[in-house]
């Protein structure tokens, strides 16, 4: 089995994948998208979890590769 390593590193991989989907996700509040309250409020909340995912790899990268 071939591994092909590139550039982009695991934490750099995660950090852009992380934004991206809050960005799909704020994109999709920010058009009217939302059915409803309720369907705001969980696309809110997924918007806040991938913050607090971000956060811990931005923290695990500058507290172990800096």
């Amino acid at each position: 089995m071939k591994n092909d390593i590139t550039q982009l590193s695991l934490s750099s991989f995660l950090k852009k994948r992380l934004r991206d989907a809050m960005n799909q996700h704020a994109d999709h509040i920010a058009t009217g998208a939302c059915k409803d309250y309720s369907d705001y409020q969980k696309m809110a909340g997924v918007i806040e979890g991938l913050a607090l995912a971000e956060r811990e790899v931005l923290d695990w990268t500058e507290k172990h590769l800096k």
